[in-house]
Protein backbone atom coordinates (compact mmCIF):
# COMPACT_ATOMS: atom_id res chain seq x y z
CA UNK A 1 0.00 0.00 0.00
CA UNK A 2 1.29 3.54 -1.03
CA UNK A 3 1.45 6.02 1.78
CA UNK A 4 -0.84 8.26 0.78
CA UNK A 5 -3.44 4.80 1.07
CA UNK A 6 -2.75 4.91 4.52
CA UNK A 7 -3.57 8.38 5.79
CA UNK A 8 -7.00 9.97 6.75
CA UNK A 9 -6.98 13.51 5.84
CA UNK A 10 -8.31 15.02 8.92
CA UNK A 11 -10.15 18.22 9.71
CA UNK A 12 -12.19 18.29 12.95
CA UNK A 13 -11.65 21.77 13.72
CA UNK A 14 -14.96 23.75 15.12
CA UNK A 15 -14.61 26.49 13.06
CA UNK A 16 -13.98 24.53 9.84
CA UNK A 17 -16.21 25.84 6.14
CA UNK A 18 -17.41 24.48 3.79
CA UNK A 19 -15.02 25.79 1.78
CA UNK A 20 -12.42 23.92 4.21
CA UNK A 21 -13.91 20.99 3.65
CA UNK A 22 -13.87 21.28 0.05
CA UNK A 23 -10.18 21.76 -0.52
CA UNK A 24 -9.83 18.69 1.98
CA UNK A 25 -11.80 16.86 -0.31
CA UNK A 26 -9.96 18.05 -3.23
CA UNK A 27 -6.34 17.10 -1.72
CA UNK A 28 -7.31 13.65 -0.85
CA UNK A 29 -8.54 12.97 -4.75
CA UNK A 30 -5.51 14.19 -5.74
CA UNK A 31 -2.57 12.30 -3.35
CA UNK A 32 -5.73 9.65 -3.12
CA UNK A 33 -5.63 9.18 0.39
CA UNK A 34 -7.65 6.87 2.40
CA UNK A 35 -10.21 9.12 3.75
CA UNK A 36 -10.92 12.28 4.71
CA UNK A 37 -12.04 12.30 8.40
CA UNK A 38 -14.81 14.88 9.21
CA UNK A 39 -16.72 15.81 12.02
CA UNK A 40 -20.39 14.37 11.36
CA UNK A 41 -22.23 17.67 9.82
CA UNK A 42 -19.79 17.53 6.92
CA UNK A 43 -20.09 13.89 5.58
CA UNK A 44 -22.69 14.10 2.99
CA UNK A 45 -21.38 17.18 1.34
CA UNK A 46 -17.73 15.03 1.85
CA UNK A 47 -19.82 11.90 0.41
CA UNK A 48 -20.92 14.63 -2.40
CA UNK A 49 -17.79 15.76 -3.49
CA UNK A 50 -16.27 12.07 -3.67
CA UNK A 51 -18.69 10.38 -5.24
CA UNK A 52 -16.76 8.21 -8.06
CA UNK A 53 -13.96 8.28 -6.09
CA UNK A 54 -11.69 5.37 -4.43
CA UNK A 55 -12.06 8.05 -1.13
CA UNK A 56 -13.81 7.06 1.90
CA UNK A 57 -15.44 9.58 4.10
CA UNK A 58 -14.78 9.01 7.62
CA UNK A 59 -16.78 10.76 10.66
CA UNK A 60 -16.73 10.77 14.12
CA UNK A 61 -18.95 9.43 16.81
CA UNK A 62 -19.11 10.31 20.41
CA UNK A 63 -16.53 13.08 19.77
CA UNK A 64 -14.14 14.34 21.29
CA UNK A 65 -15.07 13.08 24.86
CA UNK A 66 -17.16 9.64 24.44
CA UNK A 67 -19.45 11.04 27.56
CA UNK A 68 -22.11 10.69 25.34
CA UNK A 69 -24.79 7.84 26.31
CA UNK A 70 -24.66 4.25 24.15
CA UNK A 71 -27.88 5.08 22.02
CA UNK A 72 -26.83 8.55 21.04
CA UNK A 73 -23.35 6.56 19.75
CA UNK A 74 -25.53 3.87 18.12
CA UNK A 75 -27.58 7.05 16.41
CA UNK A 76 -25.16 8.99 15.78
CA UNK A 77 -23.21 5.98 13.54
CA UNK A 78 -26.61 5.32 11.51
CA UNK A 79 -27.29 8.95 10.46
CA UNK A 80 -23.54 9.18 9.49
CA UNK A 81 -23.98 6.34 7.20
CA UNK A 82 -26.93 7.32 6.01
CA UNK A 83 -25.34 10.65 5.10
CA UNK A 84 -22.74 8.56 3.55
CA UNK A 85 -20.01 7.66 5.78
CA UNK A 86 -17.73 4.74 4.93
CA UNK A 87 -16.12 4.48 8.09
CA UNK A 88 -16.82 5.70 11.96
CA UNK A 89 -14.29 6.33 14.41
CA UNK A 90 -16.09 6.12 18.28
CA UNK A 91 -14.65 7.45 21.48
CA UNK A 92 -14.91 5.01 24.41
CA UNK A 93 -15.94 5.83 27.64
CA UNK A 94 -13.06 6.51 29.27
CA UNK A 95 -14.15 7.38 32.73
CA UNK A 96 -16.17 3.88 32.34
CA UNK A 97 -13.00 2.29 31.56
CA UNK A 98 -11.34 3.92 34.65
CA UNK A 99 -14.08 2.68 36.87
CA UNK A 100 -13.12 -0.80 35.36
CA UNK A 101 -16.74 -0.50 34.38
CA UNK A 102 -16.17 -2.93 31.33
CA UNK A 103 -19.14 -4.12 30.58
CA UNK A 104 -20.27 -0.63 29.94
CA UNK A 105 -17.54 -0.28 27.37
CA UNK A 106 -17.72 -3.67 25.97
CA UNK A 107 -21.24 -2.71 25.70
CA UNK A 108 -20.69 0.90 24.19
CA UNK A 109 -18.00 -0.19 21.34
CA UNK A 110 -20.48 -3.02 20.34
CA UNK A 111 -23.64 -0.90 20.06
CA UNK A 112 -21.02 0.91 17.46
CA UNK A 113 -20.14 -1.90 15.60
CA UNK A 114 -23.89 -3.33 14.88
CA UNK A 115 -25.02 0.24 14.01
CA UNK A 116 -22.47 -0.16 11.37
CA UNK A 117 -22.35 -3.84 10.63
CA UNK A 118 -21.81 -4.24 6.82
CA UNK A 119 -21.53 -0.67 5.87
CA UNK A 120 -18.93 1.19 7.52
CA UNK A 121 -15.51 0.33 8.68
CA UNK A 122 -15.22 0.88 12.92
CA UNK A 123 -11.89 2.46 14.30
CA UNK A 124 -11.87 2.92 18.58
CA UNK A 125 -10.69 5.50 20.03
CA UNK A 126 -9.09 4.73 23.67
CA UNK A 127 -7.38 8.25 23.76
CA UNK A 128 -3.96 6.61 24.97
CA UNK A 129 -3.25 9.88 26.80
CA UNK A 130 -5.78 9.45 29.62
CA UNK A 131 -4.60 5.94 30.07
CA UNK A 132 -2.13 3.84 32.11
CA UNK A 133 -0.81 1.20 30.34
CA UNK A 134 -2.59 -2.07 31.74
CA UNK A 135 -6.19 0.41 30.33
CA UNK A 136 -5.00 0.83 27.17
CA UNK A 137 -4.31 -3.17 26.69
CA UNK A 138 -7.59 -3.53 28.23
CA UNK A 139 -9.61 -1.15 26.26
CA UNK A 140 -7.49 -2.54 22.87
CA UNK A 141 -8.93 -6.17 24.20
CA UNK A 142 -12.90 -4.94 25.00
CA UNK A 143 -12.18 -3.67 21.27
CA UNK A 144 -11.62 -6.54 19.57
CA UNK A 145 -13.39 -8.75 21.78
CA UNK A 146 -17.11 -6.05 20.75
CA UNK A 147 -15.70 -6.49 16.90
CA UNK A 148 -14.16 -3.56 15.55
CA UNK A 149 -11.91 -2.86 12.97
CA UNK A 150 -9.13 -0.77 14.26
CA UNK A 151 -7.43 0.27 17.45
CA UNK A 152 -6.90 4.38 17.78
CA UNK A 153 -4.85 6.11 19.89
CA UNK A 154 -6.30 9.24 19.92
CA UNK A 155 -8.64 12.05 19.24
CA UNK A 156 -6.00 15.04 19.13
CA UNK A 157 -7.98 17.29 20.91
CA UNK A 158 -6.89 15.69 24.73
CA UNK A 159 -3.74 16.22 26.72
CA UNK A 160 -1.80 14.06 24.30
CA UNK A 161 -1.42 12.48 20.57
CA UNK A 162 0.11 9.15 19.55
CA UNK A 163 3.53 8.00 20.30
CA UNK A 164 5.46 5.52 18.90
CA UNK A 165 4.99 3.13 22.32
CA UNK A 166 1.14 3.41 22.53
CA UNK A 167 1.09 2.36 19.27
CA UNK A 168 3.29 -0.70 19.68
CA UNK A 169 1.69 -1.65 22.95
CA UNK A 170 -1.85 -1.84 21.03
CA UNK A 171 -0.04 -3.52 18.18
CA UNK A 172 1.18 -6.42 20.56
CA UNK A 173 -1.85 -6.61 22.01
CA UNK A 174 -4.76 -6.70 19.20
CA UNK A 175 -1.66 -8.79 16.87
CA UNK A 176 -3.83 -9.23 13.40
CA UNK A 177 -7.14 -9.27 14.76
CA UNK A 178 -7.15 -5.64 14.72
CA UNK A 179 -5.75 -2.74 12.75
CA UNK A 180 -4.14 0.00 14.62
CA UNK A 181 -4.52 3.81 13.63
CA UNK A 182 -1.91 6.61 15.09
CA UNK A 183 -3.53 10.00 15.29
CA UNK A 184 -2.63 13.17 17.05
CA UNK A 185 1.18 14.84 16.22
CA UNK A 186 2.11 12.86 13.24
CA UNK A 187 3.35 16.18 11.71
CA UNK A 188 6.08 14.93 9.09
CA UNK A 189 6.78 11.68 6.82
CA UNK A 190 9.66 11.21 9.47
CA UNK A 191 6.75 10.72 12.22
CA UNK A 192 4.77 8.47 9.73
CA UNK A 193 6.96 5.87 9.40
CA UNK A 194 7.98 5.45 12.89
CA UNK A 195 4.47 4.75 13.34
CA UNK A 196 3.93 1.97 10.99
CA UNK A 197 7.33 0.81 12.18
CA UNK A 198 5.55 0.56 15.62
CA UNK A 199 3.09 -1.34 13.72
CA UNK A 200 0.74 1.25 12.35
CA UNK A 201 -1.76 0.43 9.49
CA UNK A 202 -3.76 3.62 9.14
CA UNK A 203 -2.43 7.46 10.55
CA UNK A 204 -4.97 10.09 10.98
CA UNK A 205 -3.19 13.45 10.71
CA UNK A 206 -4.42 17.02 9.40
CA UNK A 207 -1.03 17.29 7.78
CA UNK A 208 -1.09 15.09 4.58
CA UNK A 209 -0.19 17.21 2.43
CA UNK A 210 2.77 18.57 4.13
CA UNK A 211 3.44 14.48 4.94
CA UNK A 212 3.30 13.97 0.86
CA UNK A 213 5.16 16.72 0.36
CA UNK A 214 8.09 16.55 2.70
CA UNK A 215 7.05 19.17 5.04
CA UNK A 216 7.01 19.61 8.40
CA UNK A 217 3.83 20.70 9.77
CA UNK A 218 2.96 22.88 12.84
CA UNK A 219 -0.33 21.19 13.17
CA UNK A 220 -1.16 19.82 16.26
CA UNK A 221 -3.58 17.00 15.27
Amino acid sequence: MSIAGMIDHTLLRADATKEDIAKLTEEAKRYEFASVCVNPAWVAYSAEQLAGTQVNVCTVIGFPLGAATTAVKAYETKDAIDNGADEVDMVINIGALKAQDYELVEKDIRAVVEAASGKALVKVIIEACLLTDEEKVRACELAVKAGADFVKTSTGFSTGGATREDVALMRRTVGQRAGVKASGGVRSLEDMNGMIEAGATRIGASSGVQIMEGDQSSSSY
